[in-house]
């Protein structure tokens, strides 16, 4: 029995390392589970091309949105498991299992992670008529007025709503909650002055800062950006508060070993690229990289972490 069931492990081995020498040997799927025109959108197609290039077929990116990213990411991890469907996640794929109870697939255990792509921060921005310079007068405002600022964000369940509500539950204030339909009108409607206060992606509010539509008082990283050398972190005003923008790759449960560890390498070395650096720069962020491993302890943690916001704050999805 033993050494039926050694020679079969053997043989799955060697079959994975067999396949993987042959891989891809046809056009590669990247699933995005938003619309095109987004930062994942964005992400996905920066590394397609030097993808097909380096292993010699066409890496696609297949937009399919719909049900807060859910959608596609049910599509992709209940695709065959042989390297020829990948799944481009950001962080709202470990926001999932705490807000959909009827998930068709499970978030940690139907996935093989691949690697990360890159990092960065958000920013707490206000409008320039809110009487606060930083955190600590933004905190001491809210406090002074429980409920009656808004906040912005991307919609309910979004990752700046959950976001914005670690902020909350971190310095003790109680904000409004105002969702919008994505990161756009969120943007807008702050500047506008119908909402007081935005916890958003670097790239969506840095040109109204630099215009002074938009005050930027942190910025949710462990140190400043480079980008916004100016802006201090929200650790520096003594609040334990870390939020991180990232993407990454993964594979449905079961994708060969070989192939995983062939992928990662190819992933690396294009993140790695001093044009994909300065590319996601003007956004705030810089490339990730790593093991299969490190991302896959990444997204383990986050899962606990939001699942730990989404009970506190009782947030609910639309």
């Amino acid at each position: 029995m033993k050494i039926r069931v050694l020679t079969a492990a053997v043989l799955c081995v060697c079959g994975g390392i067999a396949q993987a020498q042959t891989y891809p040997a046809k056009t590669v799927r990247i699933i995005v589970p938003f619309a095109p025109g987004g930062g994942s959108d964005f992400i996905a197609r920066a590394i397609a091309p030097p993808l097909s290039k380096a292993m010699g077929q066409q890496f696609v990116v297949d937009n399919r949105p719909g049900a807060g990213s859910t959608l596609g990411s049910e599509i992709a991890l209940k695709s065959p498991a042989d390297g020829y469907t990948l799944l481009l996640i950001s962080g709202s794929y470990t926001t999932s299992p705490s807000l959909y109870k009827n998930l068709k697939y499970d978030t940690l255990n139907d996935m093989a992670s691949v690697v990360q792509t890159e990092n960065g921060p958000y920013v707490i921005s206000v409008h320039p008529s809110l009487p606060v310079k930083d955190v600590k007068q933004l905190v001491a405002l809210a406090k002074s007025k429980p409920t009656q600022l808004n906040y912005a964000s991307t919609g309910n369940g979004g990752i700046t709503h959950l976001a914005s509500e670690l902020f909350a539950l971190r310095t003790g204030i109680k904000i409004t909650h105002i969702p919008y339909k994505g990161t756009g009108p969120g943007v807008i409607n702050t500047i506008a002055g119908e909402t007081q206060m935005m916890v958003g992606a670097v790239s969506a509010v840095i040109g109204h800062m630099q215009t002074g539509r938009l005050r930027g008082l942190a910025v949710s990283s462990p140190k400043r950006l480079p980008a916004l050398p100016d802006t201090p972190t929200v650790m520096e005003a003594g609040y334990k508060y870390q939020v991180n923008n990232w993407h990454g790759v993964i594979a449905p449960k079961g994708t060969p070993r070989a192939i995983i560890d062939k992928l990662n390498s190819e992933i690396n070395k294009a993140i790695k690229d001093p044009d994909f650096a300065k590319r996601i720069a003007q956004d705030g962020l810089e490339p990730a990289g790593g093991t299969p491993e490190a991302f896959e302890a990444l997204l383990k943690r986050e899962v606990m972490e939001w699942a730990e916001v989404v009970k506190a704050a009782n947030v609910k999805a639309d």
